[in-house]
């Protein structure tokens, strides 16, 4: 249980601290402790019913295409650099000349509040290649990459490319069902 308070993502606090009660409450069974078995059979179905209300509560999200000057996304980019830097370490966003690379940019909010970042660049045959797919901590349940799913074909973009660094970010492409070719991750929208 203490773990769970360890991790950035409610979501998975959520996971984590139900699995921490679930034992817990097994342990307390077999010592006979009743009373602190009942208290975490409660806290695992509290888990378990805010887990289920957020993935079936509808997040209403927007997709804000901004220039790459866009002082809104500056500011964005620079609040959230750390956590950038862990999921795509080694990515180049501080310069006037790294962001001379960036072509199509886009601000993923959820009732106005920024959530998501994601830049790259849109080629004539309907290809994003992303430079950073970059959801804040508190979108971290997969949602945001569901919403883009849907959303970026709506302006014209056909197939979703990414060929930056994986370590930290592999689950997300592999729930999305991204495709490995060389080294390059693929979807078709």
């Amino acid at each position: 249980m203490l773990v769970s308070f360890l991790m950035t993502s409610v979501y998975k606090l959520r996971i984590v601290n139900t699995i921490g009660s679930v034992i817990f409450m097994v342990y307390a069974l077999i010592i006979h402790s009743y009373p602190t078995a009942i208290m975490n059979l409660c806290l695992a179905l509290i888990n378990v019913r805010f887990l289920w209300k957020m993935r079936h509560t509808g997040k209403e999200y927007e997709l804000v295409k901004v220039r790459k000057d866009d002082l809104f996304l500056q500011n964005l980019l620079t609040r959230q650099s750390e956590d950038i830097e862990t999921y795509f370490p080694g990515i180049a966003l501080s310069s006037d000349q790294d962001r001379d690379s960036i072509g199509t940019c886009y601000i993923i909010t959820c009732a106005g509040a920024p959530a998501g970042i994601v830049l790259g660049n849109k080629t004539e045959d309907g290809t994003l290649d992303m430079l950073l797919d970059y959801s804040l901590p508190k979108y971290r349940d997969f949602s945001i990459g569901e919403f883009l799913s849907i959303r970026l074909k709506e302006e014209g973009i056909r197939r979703l490319t990414y060929g930056g660094p994986t370590a930290n970010h592999m689950a997300y492409l592999n729930k999305l069902r991204f495709n490995e070719r060389n080294g390059i991750y693929e979807k078709g929208l």
